[in-house]
């Protein structure tokens, strides 16, 4: 049988490290944005939760193939962000192993709704797992259409 990593928070200074690299090699480099970008301060606020699959849980140096983030803004409601799958591992189901976890954690911590900017090229696979798109939302690094998207839970 294949091995099955679990989702689950980053946990050690090198788990953190790998979470942080993929958000920066996926979300951040391709538009030749500083090192640094990938860390917002929402990161360290109270009731953030932070999603992390990793290729090897075992592994001395981990490498992470699927993160993303729920930060709380307000009574009843959190937003979804920083979605990010490694290239070698996407279409495996990964971002939605992630969706399912974060989702999980919003339930847990009482939330019954979560908003998310998608980027244009992202909007079927949030509109798979139950998100409809509000209205256009902001372009990022003046080139990448975002989308405001919703979800009742």
């Amino acid at each position: 049988m294949a091995f099955v990593p679990a989702v689950c928070p980053p946990r050690t200074p090198a788990e953190w490290a790998a979470y942080y690299q993929l958000r920066f090699e996926v979300l951040r480099r391709p538009w030749q944005q500083p090192l640094g970008s990938e860390h917002v301060p929402a990161d360290d606020e109270p009731g953030t939760f932070h999603a992390l699959l990793l290729a090897d849980e075992e592994a001395a140096t981990p490498t992470a193939l699927a993160v993303g983030m729920l930060q709380p803004t307000g009574a009843g409601q959190g937003q979804l962000r920083f979605m990010a799958v490694a290239p070698e591992a996407a279409g495996a189901g990964l971002g939605s192993r992630i969706v399912a976890y974060l989702e999980q954690q919003a339930r847990a911590a009482g939330l019954r709704e979560i908003i998310l900017h998608s980027r244009d090229s992202a909007v079927g696979f949030y509109e798979k797992h139950g998100y409809a798109v509000v209205e256009p939302s902001h372009v990022l690094f003046g080139v990448i259409p975002h989308f405001l998207m919703r979800k009742q839970l």
